[in-house]
């Protein structure tokens, strides 16, 4: 059996539609780097947008059709995005313009949730903050930065797809109202890896801020990644924050890198709201008895330091860790929780124009 050339591979490609243009992927300039390899073929698709809700069907339909191929056994796609001149010459300049999501959405504050190790709850204080603004009757959103480690849809119970089309995304809708958007919420499955740049992690974010259709927000809770790569830049440089809420556990370490968060917010110039602690003690259901599990609280000494507001310590609650478990983060008892979410209420200032909001 001949082995199967690059030609056959395009002519292949050529028969695979993108459903939002209308047009084949070679076409449209979307494949390229066709690598052979015995009875292995990769190559890679540029999509217009990385967080497209067809591009699953874009890759699964790229596949099929080569695996279809005499001589192909395994087949592999690699994803990057167009440039801007890629899009502007297939049609799709206009986009890089206000999109129609942006023209319609209003977002009052945007607050994001920093750490600077992972492990310290950062994912758990940005839903609980969320739960306990919708619990005042306020609109909220939740922005899912978390690009490559994202845990929001877990801890909401959400699994559906967004829907959406070429002009904007709509975001998933929780139990109480929240609106969530969230990468896992586009792929596949929920254990689908994201193995991509840098650059295309941040096209990611700013598209989630600028072409998903948020509408009226009082809040927008970004989830942060942990530490100080290009994901967190990318959303202080982009997006209008309100301030960075930190997060850090009792720990030495958490508390380092949690220093290092907080340098660069104050190198972006991004207020800094204040401190929460997590996992700062256990309270045992038998006794009663407060237990350090992981040291003395270093909060309100770190908070000092930094010069920031000490907002307040989460416990170690193992009910807490069974209804995010569940899905369920929005049963969760938000009592104590509650004054934090009241005092960045206070310090969160004058609502902010966001820059996508036509002038």
């Amino acid at each position: 059996m001949a082995p199967v050339t690059k030609e056959q591979i395009e002519q292949a490609l050529a028969r695979v539609m993108d459903p939002e243009l209308k047009r084949n992927l070679v076409g449209l300039g979307m494949v390229r780097n066709i690598q052979i390899r015995n009875t292995q073929v990769r190559f890679t698709l540029a999509l217009t947008f990385p967080a497209c809700p067809l591009k699953d069907q874009i890759v699964a339909e790229a596949r099929a059709a080569v695996q279809a191929l005499d001589g192909v056994e395994e087949v592999e796609v690699d994803l990057t995005e167009m440039t801007a001149e890629e899009k502007q010459r297939i049609g799709l300049g206009g986009l890089e313009q206000p999109s129609v999501a942006e023209r319609f959405n209003h977002i009052r504050h945007v607050i994001a949730v920093m750490s600077g190790k992972g492990g310290v709850g950062k994912s758990l204080v940005a839903s609980l903050l969320a739960v306990s603004f919708r619990r005042d009757r306020q609109e909220v959103g939740v922005l899912d930065a978390d690009i490559t480690g994202p845990s929001i849809p877990k801890l909401f119970g959400l699994e559906e797809k967004p829907g959406g089309g070429p002009l904007c995304i709509f975001p998933a809708v929780s139990a109480s109202g929240i609106k969530v958007i969230s990468i896992n919420l586009l792929l596949p499955s929920e254990d689908e890896a994201v193995i991509w740049r840098g650059p295309l992690i941040s096209s990611v974010i700013k598209q989630f801020w600028s072409d998903v259709a948020w509408g009226e927000l009082d809040w927008l809770v970004v989830d942060l990644p942990p530490g100080t790569s290009d994901a967190a830049l990318t959303v202080m440089q982009s997006l209008p924050l309100s301030g960075v809420v930190l997060v850090s556990s009792p720990q030495d370490l958490a508390g380092m890198v949690v220093r290092k968060a907080a340098r660069m917010a104050q190198k972006m110039q991004i207020p800094l709201l204040g401190l929460v602690e997590n996992m700062s003690y256990f309270v045992c259901p038998d006794s009663g008895r407060k237990y350090e599990v992981f040291g003395p609280s270093q909060g309100e000494e770190m908070a000092r330091r930094l010069g920031v507001p000490f907002l307040g310590q989460i416990p170690l609650d193992p009910n807490i860790s069974r209804l995010c478990d569940e899905g369920n983060i929005e049963l969760v008892p938000t009592e104590a929780f509650a004054p934090i979410a009241r005092r960045l209420k206070e310090m969160a200032g004058e609502p902010r124009r966001s820059p996508i909001q036509p002038r």
